[in-house]
């Protein structure tokens, strides 16, 4: 397993310690960076390398009857696409077909359109993480291991606590939920979905016990169903206790305006983000489509395990 030292790695190693007897082999950067108890049972390994030095452990690779590669790059765009592309694609293809059963390889579903095809302004004007994606992705199918590899494609992540990194969402959530405040006041014309790492690695650990048919879907949506932004502000309000007196829709023109007065610049593909506004995606899927229960279901459960606390009503 790459990234374990991450925020989806995290609950996937607790998982895969406490549900599974399976040997772990995990690989880290820097093995201080794991807050959980790797000692907690036998056989757990730590392995402390670098995704851009993968090729010194080919032979244990070549070993492995599962890979689960969580691992991901974000820093400039020479180490994204070396991790996120050259050393990942590398990595599947040291993995021996006659020997390894699965692959679990993360993807990111900003790279999907709404019918879960490729969507092309993700190649074009994507963040240098997102075209990494994209091109990793396009790839897959040409390499001896693509009939064993289930891509999953997480939706806006969420996780994180006092034991383990928080996601870039969670932590903005917590951080910027002060804003409710103004945007309870506004209507917003968009929708999205969201899914809790602690779910995510209940799916995996579905799958690993569970492995998908030849003829069964291979590349998955992980989310819960789609929410409207203005539903997502309105459970905001009743989980915080914030009354909406009246909402402002808020248009393109409006957007438009408040970036110009305030000066504010706006990437390609954050603009783009902004009218296409509806990251929705067919058959999302969460541990409750398997008959067990969703960690994170509603937006309430979003806060509160993101860490903000509802005040009391006056």
């Amino acid at each position: 397993m790459t990234g374990a030292s991450g925020c989806v790695g995290h609950y996937l190693v607790e998982t895969l310690i406490q549900e599974t007897n399976h040997d772990l082999f995990l690989l880290v950067r820097n093995p201080g960076k794991l807050r959980i108890d790797y000692e907690a049972r036998p056989g757990i390994t730590v392995l402390q390398g670098d995704m851009r030095e993968i090729e010194q452990f080919s032979d244990l690779l070549k070993t492995m009857d599962c890979a689960i590669l969580a691992a991901t790059a974000w820093g400039g765009p020479q180490e994204v696409f070396d991790v996120n592309v050259v050393k990942t694609i590398r990595l599947l293809n040291l993995l021996d077909p006659e020997v390894c059963e699965q692959v679990f390889y993360f993807s990111t579903a900003s790279i999907l359109d709404r019918q879960n095809q490729l969507l092309k302004e993700a190649g074009d004007i994507g963040t240098d993480y997102v075209r990494s994606k994209y091109v990793c992705f396009r790839q897959l199918s040409k390499l001896a291991i693509a009939p064993k590899i289930v891509t999953l494609f997480p939706t806006l992540l969420l996780g994180g606590d006092a034991q383990k990194p928080y996601s870039h969402i969670s932590e903005g959530i917590a951080k910027e939920s002060k804003w409710i405040n103004l945007l309870r006041f506004f209507s917003i014309d968009g929708s999205f979905h969201y899914i809790h790492a602690k779910d995510i690695a209940q799916l995996v650990w579905y799958f690993l016990e569970h492995p998908l048919l030849e003829d069964e879907p291979h590349e998955l949506v992980l989310g819960n169903p789609a929410i409207t932004a203005d539903q997502a502000i309105e459970e905001a309000c009743a989980y915080l206790n914030k009354p909406i007196y009246f909402r402002i829709p808020l248009t393109q023109r409006l957007l438009d305006l408040i970036f110009a007065i305030l000066r504010i610049k706006v990437e390609a593909w954050d603009r783009f983000a902004m009218k296409y506004r509806h990251f929705i995606h067919q058959n999302p899927i969460t541990p409750g489509s398997f008959g067990m229960p969703t960690y994170c279901s509603t937006f309430a459960d979003v806060l509160k395990l993101s860490g903000v606390m509802p005040r009391k009503k006056q």
